[in-house]
């Protein structure tokens, strides 16, 4: 039992770190409260809905979305997750 009890413990502390780590690197181009247009060349995602920023994250993903940005953003969000992607989106979209 104590060893299930930890490996939960170690897979919620292991996805609480991943969605922080992925928030920061976002915020390294976009801003801490995401009021910035990243490299000065893409919109500002603060005030986004949550759908919004799922549906552009998703397109960078999959190629189908983006302007200046497509081919950074493509390598920024390659290896997430659609929970992270989702977790992301949770994120920013809360920040008024």
């Amino acid at each position: 039992m104590k060893k299930i009890v930890l490996t939960a413990i170690i897979a919620a502390a292991t996805a609480a770190s991943l969605s922080a780590a992925s928030l920061a690197a976002c915020a390294g181009c976009h801003g801490a409260g995401f009021e910035k247009a990243a490299l000065g060349k893409s919109q500002i995602v603060k005030g986004w809905d949550e759908a919004k920023i799922v549906a552009a994250l998703t397109g960078y993903k999959d190629g189908s979305y983006g302007g200046p940005m497509k081919g950074v953003m493509k390598g920024q969000v390659a290896k997430l997750t659609d929970a992270d992607i989702a977790d992301i989106a949770k994120q920013i979209s809360a920040m008024k």
